[in-house]
């Protein structure tokens, strides 16, 4: 049996020993720094994890809930190094909760037809609001790991998309509905889906709207891990160990290296790298800046 097989058949991973370096969310750190609109932000030590709390609604979202995670970015201690992304229940994101279809919209929120009938720019302005609880996720001093189960549809899917790193459950559905609705997907998930599967994977994801489950989303890359469900916790877990156990500005460059690659020629790139070592050879020499 291969050293493959056998972390798909334990769910855990090759390093899942470095757990023991990293305290999480059951220790006497662990700090509660927001809890609202149904996103809970807890830390503990140098692990941040994001809990989208609704499940009565499965995690559906909306513009109070997207203010709330952009809010939980800006809240994050300067030692936190891992971002957790989780939902409750049993699943990890449903998408946009239907509520925002109404004529009436959410209490306090412009409806999306008060948006449509707007101008340019005050429409333009909020999808950009709302965007902000999605883009914070690739920062350069964090690594982000969406843990998902169950369904990940629309907002939901461009929020697993939204992180660095996936770890899915057998059940996991992904899936982009909003063509369905006569929308496009505009909360950030286009770069990174296409990043991971390719052009003509991502339209036909997108036009067609359908599931993307667990085999296929590892196989074809939107999934880094698939384990099975009693194990998601713990598997994501042994990964922000490993993750943590390199120096952190080495992790920092090399993410924004890897994250910078796909803009840059391939001499650009062999410039950036040759300019990130040298950073960090001074800095291991005791004169960097």
């Amino acid at each position: 049996m291969s050293p493959r097989s056998t972390e798909q058949s334990t769910g855990r991973l090759p390093f899942s020993h470095l757990r023991t370096q990293v305290r999480l969310a059951d220790s006497e750190a662990l700090m509660t720094l927001l809890d609202k609109d149904g996103v809970r932000l807890t830390v503990d030590d140098a692990i941040a994890t994001v809990t989208l709390a609704n499940a009565a609604k499965r995690n559906a979202q909306s513009p109070a809930m997207w203010r709330a995670l952009a809010e939980a970015g800006s809240l994050l201690p300067g030692n936190v190094r891992i971002a957790v992304l989780r939902g409750e229940g049993k699943s990890f994101s449903a998408g946009l909760d239907r509520q925002a279809f109404t004529p009436e919209g959410f209490d306090g929120e412009p409806s999306f037809i008060d948006l449509a009938r707007g101008t340019d720019e005050a429409l333009d302005a909020t999808i950009a609001e709302y965007q902000e609880a999605f883009t914070w996720w690739r920062r350069t001093d964090l690594v982000s790991i969406a843990a998902v189960q169950g369904h990940a549809i629309g907002a939901g899917f461009q929020l697993a998309l939204a992180c660095d790193l996936r770890v899915v459950a057998p059940d996991v559905q992904f899936a982009m509905r909003e063509t369905s609705l006569g929308l496009v997907p505009d909360l950030t998930g286009t770069h990174p889906l296409v990043g991971l599967v390719g052009y003509a994977r991502a339209l036909e994801i997108c036009a067609t709207g359908r599931f993307v489950h667990a085999e296929e989303a590892e196989r074809i890359g939107l999934a880094n891990l698939a384990v099975p469900g009693d194990q998601l916790d713990a598997t994501v877990a042994d990964l922000a160990a490993a993750l943590t156990a390199a120096p952190r500005d080495a992790v920092i460059e090399t993410k924004a290296l890897l994250a910078g690659a796909a803009g840059r020629t391939y001499e650009e790139q062999r410039r950036a790298e040759r300019a990130a070592q040298a950073r960090r050879l001074r800095d291991l020499a005791g004169v960097g800046e």
